[in-house]
């Protein structure tokens, strides 16, 4: 899915995720090249090579006029996505650059993908300046009908500056409003909106040559499929760090706040945090390596050069400079000394709670464990040297799994929610927690030969009740896993129809054709294949259709694969054998009317349902108005409905929602208090989930429906030789 292009912070745990805008030094302007390194020509080419053949891409693309034309379109797109900088005039230069961008891919000759770069980077210093300057205009009536219309993905670009400029006069006139709202005096909105802007102009003047040349060839790698991507040496070891969980640091995630960078987070069991030494909202002004190496002042630097000073091999040492979260910026830093070791990134990995669901009359309660599984992560260079205790999503599970057996937990739900994927031999090897032994998918390659990867471990580690919970986020290996589940009959697949992603990427180095020892020309994630479901069905663009529906809160043509315009269609091919545990179909109509009479009773649920009406309501308007009396009113009307659902939930005896006082402040993420930041992030994770508690109370009325009637259970698991056990 798109969302596969961004690398999170939390799995790096060092930064947060930041818009290309944003990822800069601003230690003096750095000017786009006029031409590539030796280095960004033989990577360009090598990069066409490998897209362009069918041995490796799976639907490999001529570079031809059209390609060139999508290769200009798809990388204004990137730098200037609100189209908020070029003007039509600017854009129709670009148009006669397309063939020489097919140059820049076959030939690494890059100096029109650097002039439109260098010219985005012209445009926002103007932008920036031009808004500054609006700021000190009496521009900020805010009583008559005007809007601001800020969802501009399918606006024309503006014709002219004249165009850009009644843009811009809207976009600050409601960031003043934002903040106007939040109780700000003028003074002090003036001063945060002009230190907003200094940052953006200061952050993309320092954008370079090596920020030109990803994005360009991202544009280029976009133009073949949605997920095919270009990463450099840096964003490689990022990726990879991604998927094994793990890192080689002090265990900090940190945010740049203006020059300077801050820590947002301890991981718990790293270097920083058993230190004792470090505060979040602390910022480093100085990193030094080993214990007498010189201190090197960061301040300023883009975050991702700070990271990379940081970091270092396990049992290292790195010095830093710092300078306590509660001292003024002038005080005198506090050097501190750590050693650096590898850190696993637990917050990322699968984690468990336990649901209770009431029994009616003399009934007894249904516990019912919840297993939490952000991403399918595993350590592929710890597998490969057999380090015995590497980071695997199915291990974790697994042992999630032996731990509710232990507490008599009667069934299992599988949250998959915004679970974008990972590594495809994880969903195979999930997914045989379940099922005995078979076929979890079947493979296309470009060439079209099927194989099949399937489960070969006898036994199940879970026989009992099985539920997966998916949403629209959920993709990728999520819908092999939840597809096999559904084809096997194993379990109800319950929420929203899935993304939608059925292609197989692989990571290519490309040092290994030149053989390079270090990594110089960084790698490509490269869609080499389609997947299919036991039962033959592609989840390409159609995603997972669960067995139990709840409201859909974003549709197909708002988000999701069928939102790409170069996705591969749906097909399906020829079905494998597999065993069918079960068919919940004449179990479905009882359940959703019990689930359709639960959830109009259910306050958490009915709210939900109600604020995914509004958010789509105001979703499909895409501007807000700029009349004073209007926002404030709707910010009254929320902030009240907030109360009165608080107070009903004291009423009901519901848990409290921690964010009831919650509040547009009118800030950016990295202008507000760091601490008071984090925590509220905290606080949204204990937040109230109508949908993770209607899934458990679905499961426990389909185990109550077949222990109680013999011709129903009889008809919907004919394999089950035991109550409670769907797998055999």
């Amino acid at each position: 899915m798109k969302a596969s292009r961004l690398i999170s912070a939390a799995l790096i745990a060092v930064a947060l995720s930041v818009p290309l805008a944003l990822m800069a030094r601003a230690e003096g302007e750095s000017a786009i090249p006029a031409s590539p390194s030796v280095d960004q020509v033989r990577t360009a080419q090598l990069v066409h090579g490998l897209l362009s053949d069918s041995r490796y891409a799976y639907r490999p693309r001529p570079l031809d006029a059209e390609m060139e034309r999508d290769i200009v379109r798809r990388y204004l797109e990137a730098v200037d996505s609100g189209k908020m900088f070029f003007t039509a005039a600017d854009v129709a230069r670009f148009e006669p650059l397309a063939p020489e961008l097919g140059m820049a891919v076959r030939k690494g000759q890059l100096e029109p993908a650097f002039v439109i770069f260098a010219l985005y980077k012209e445009r926002v210093a103007e932008r920036v300046e031009h808004s500054r300057e609006l700021l000190k205009q009496d521009i900020f009536d805010f009583t008559g009908d005007d809007r601001w219309e800020y969802d501009r993905k399918d606006a024309p670009w503006p014709a002219d500056k004249a165009k850009l400029d009644a843009v811009w006069r809207q976009s600050v006139r409601n960031d003043w409003l934002r903040l106007q709202l939040a109780g700000r005096e003028p003074e002090q909105i003036r001063e945060t909106l002009d230190r907003r802007y200094r940052n953006l102009a200061n952050n993309v003047a320092q954008l370079n040559g090596e920020d030109a040349f990803q994005s360009f060839l991202n544009a280029y790698t976009a133009s073949i499929d949605p997920h095919t991507d270009y990463f450099n040496p840096r964003s490689t070891q990022l990726f990879n760090q991604s998927m094994s969980l793990s890192l080689e640091g002090i265990g900090a995630q940190l945010q740049r706040q203006d020059d300077v960078i801050v820590i947002r987070e301890l991981i718990a069991g790293g270097p920083a945090a058993l230190s004792g030494k470090f505060r979040v909202g602390d910022r480093i002004v100085g990193v030094g390596q080993g214990t007498d190496g010189p201190v090197e002042d960061v301040v300023g630097w883009r975050i991702d050069d700070v990271v990379e000073k940081i970091k270092g091999p396990k049992d290292t040492q790195v010095r830093l400079e710092v300078i306590p979260a509660e001292a003024g910026m002038d005080s005198e830093p506090v050097q501190i000394v750590l050693t650096r070791a590898r850190v696993r990134l637990e917050e990322q990995a699968a984690k468990s709670e336990i649901i209770e669901i009431p029994g009616s009359g003399d009934a007894a309660d249904t516990r019912v464990g919840v297993i939490k599984l952000p991403a399918f992560y595993q350590d592929f260079q710890g597998r490969r040297n057999r380090d015995g205790d590497y980071a695997s999503a199915t291990r974790d599970v697994a042992r999630l799994l032996e731990q509710f057996k232990a507490d008599g937990i009667d069934g299992v739900v599988l949250d998959l929610r915004n679970n974008g994927g990972g590594s495809l031999n994880e969903a195979v090897e999930l997914t045989g927690l379940f099922i005995d032994t078979g076929p979890v998918v079947q493979v296309r390659e470009s060439g079209g030969r099927v194989s099949v990867e399937a489960d070969r471990n006898p036994g199940v580690a879970w026989e009992g009740p099985l539920a997966v919970l998916i949403n629209r986020g959920s993709a990728s290996a999520s819908e092999i896993v939840a597809g096999a589940i559904q084809d096997y009959g194993r379990g109800l697949v319950i929420g929203e129809t899935t993304f939608g992603k059925g292609t197989v990427q692989n990571l290519v180095d490309l040092d290994r054709w030149p053989g390079n020892e270090q990594q110089r020309f960084g790698s490509v994630k490269l869609t080499v294949a389609q997947f299919f479901l036991p039962g033959g069905s592609s989840t390409q663009n159609r995603g997972v259709v669960p067995d139990v529906m709840f409201p859909v809160t974003v549709d197909a043509s708002e988000f999701g694969e069928s939102t790409n315009d170069n996705a591969l269609p749906w097909t399906r091919i020829a079905a494998v054998p597999h065993t069918r545990y079960g068919d919940f179909a004449p179990l479905l109509p009882r359940l959703n009317v019990l689930h359709e009479a639960r959830i109009a009773e259910d306050a958490e649920f009915s709210w939900w349902v109600e604020d995914v009406e509004e958010f789509r309501a105001e979703r499909a308007k895409k501007y807000v108005v700029l009349n004073e009396a209007e926002r404030r009113a709707e910010r009254e009307r929320q902030e009240q409905k907030r109360r009165d659902r608080q107070a009903q939930r004291r009423e009901l005896g519901l848990p409290l929602d921690p964010l009831a006082e919650d509040t547009d402040d009118g800030l950016f993420a990295n202008e507000r208090d760091i601490a008071v930041d984090t925590a509220r992030e905290k606080a949204a994770e204990e937040r109230p989930d109508p949908l993770l508690h209607e899934s458990a109370a679905i499961l426990a009325d389909a185990m109550r429906l077949l222990n109680s009637d013999q011709h129903l259970h009889a008809q919907v698991l004919p394999e089950s030789t035991r109550p409670n056990s769907w797998a055999r």
